[in-house]
């Protein structure tokens, strides 16, 4: 799923705490072309987590890619995440409308206002 040329479009998931800035990892991720768009949903999750059923106020990510980007978005999520093991679900897109695809694949530069995230 790594190959240079790969633009098949991939949705990754990953969740944040509730309180962290999902908007800057976005933004930051966005900054560093390695991906097309992140949508950010609040949401709750009940979990098993070292023999406790914990139940928590999280952000859920959908984070809009290409396969050949997966593997440095991995590093680098890695890099910004809090979490002691961070949620990365890589979902393959089987399809899409024409319209919308290219700007999916494109990446085209594009910065912010704000400043660079920083770790979540």
């Amino acid at each position: 799923m790594s190959s240079a040329v790969d633009s098949r479009i991939v949705i990754v998931l990953t969740t944040l705490g509730a309180d962290a800035d999902a908007a800057a990892l976005a933004k930051t991720l966005i900054e560093e072309r390695l991906v097309a768009c992140v949508n950010i949903m609040p949401m709750t999750t009940v979990y098993c987590w070292k023999g406790k059923i914990e139940h928590n106020p999280e952000q859920q990510l959908f984070i809009k890619t290409t396969a050949a980007r997966v593997e440095e978005l991995e590093t680098r999520l890695l890099q910004l995440h809090r979490y002691e093991v961070p949620e990365f679900l890589v979902v393959r897109v089987d399809a899409s409308t024409e319209i919308y695809r290219p700007s999916t694949i494109a990446f085209p530069p594009c910065r912010s206002k704000n400043p660079r995230a920083r770790a979540m």
